[in-house]
């Protein structure tokens, strides 16, 4: 890899080396399945193909959040895509999401299932068919929805960009680094004044728009994102801590975190779920194929 200083883009750019870093196996510049591969159904009407990232918490929040609210059609299976082998790019996976990106949920109630695919896009749905988390009324609506969607902007400057270069990427560069450093405490801050004087994002009510955020900016307050907690002094954004606080003390949060986890304390790990009794049952059992 040549230094930043030397490099010169070529003018018309090829596919000719591995890009390197910590998912260099998996990135590629085109679309579409690499292998044959039909998705497993279960019983349920929601079928959830996932892993426990914060895109995908997002999504196993907000079912069972609608779970503990009461909306027994809510029920799903969540079955684990391991994208570091390259489960989103076999054929059933990518059927239901083109762009092989995880989540990605399959609606079977109706006469023809539904796909949805995109975080944000899933919340808006399962939000509206069940009439929960998003309000009715256009004012209180359009505030939500201007965070959730603050939150499909935004992440990809704390994932992509302030995530990989700080903790993937295969050198450190001082620019990108700081670059996405200052963007991210940037977000924090609009996030700190925003909650400084609101219960929620949307205001006095929780709602998606929590959902969506919490995974990312309230994990990285947490100390749970790329190691980076001291690197990004997150003490000082204190009502982003005191919003995180009051999400994590919700016990279906806690459960949505557990969903589609393969790291971390076992006993915090969910690696699939198909039923509201799997939480009683230790994901050590699971992995010695116990019941």
């Amino acid at each position: 890899m040549a230094d930043s200083d030397d490099y010169l883009p070529p003018r018309i750019w090829a596919w000719n080396k591995p890009s390197g870093g910590a998912f260099a196996n998996i990135n590629r510049p085109v679309a579409g399945a690499t292998h044959e591969k039909t998705l497993p159904v279960g019983r349920h009407p929601l079928q959830l193909y996932s892993l426990g990232t914060p895109n995908g918490v997002k999504v196993t929040i907000l079912l069972e959040e609608l779970l503990a609210a009461g909306h027994a059609g809510a029920e799903y299976d969540a079955w684990l895509i391991r994208i570091g082998e390259g489960d989103q790019f076999g054929s059933g996976f990518v059927d239901i999401n083109p762009n092989s990106k995880i989540p990605a949920l399959l609606d079977r109630s109706g006469p023809e299932p539904v796909r949805v695919f995109e975080s944000g896009s899933i919340l808006l749905y399962l939000s509206e068919k069940f009439g929960a988390f998003l309000p009715r009324e256009a004012p209180a609506r359009t505030e939500a929805l201007n965070w959730l969607f603050w939150q499909m902007g935004s992440a990809p400057y704390l994932g992509g960009g302030f995530g990989h270069f700080y903790a993937y990427a295969p050198a450190k560069i001082e620019y990108a680094i700081d670059r996405f450093t200052m963007e991210v405490k940037r977000q924090l801050d609009v996030l700190d004044r925003r909650l400084a004087h609101h219960e929620y994002l949307a205001g006095d009510a929780y709602t998606i728009a929590d959902m969506a955020v919490f995974p990312w900016y309230g994990g990285l307050v947490k100390g749970w994102l790329y190691g980076a907690a001291e690197f990004l002094s997150v003490q000082d954004y204190r009502h982003v801590q005191r919003w995180a606080d009051r999400l994590l003390a919700r016990p279906a949060v806690r459960r949505g975190r557990m969903v589609n986890r393969t790291s971390g304390e076992l006993s915090e790990q969910l690696r699939e779920r198909h039923d509201a009794r799997d939480f009683e049952t230790s994901t050590q059992d699971k992995l010695e194929g116990k019941r």
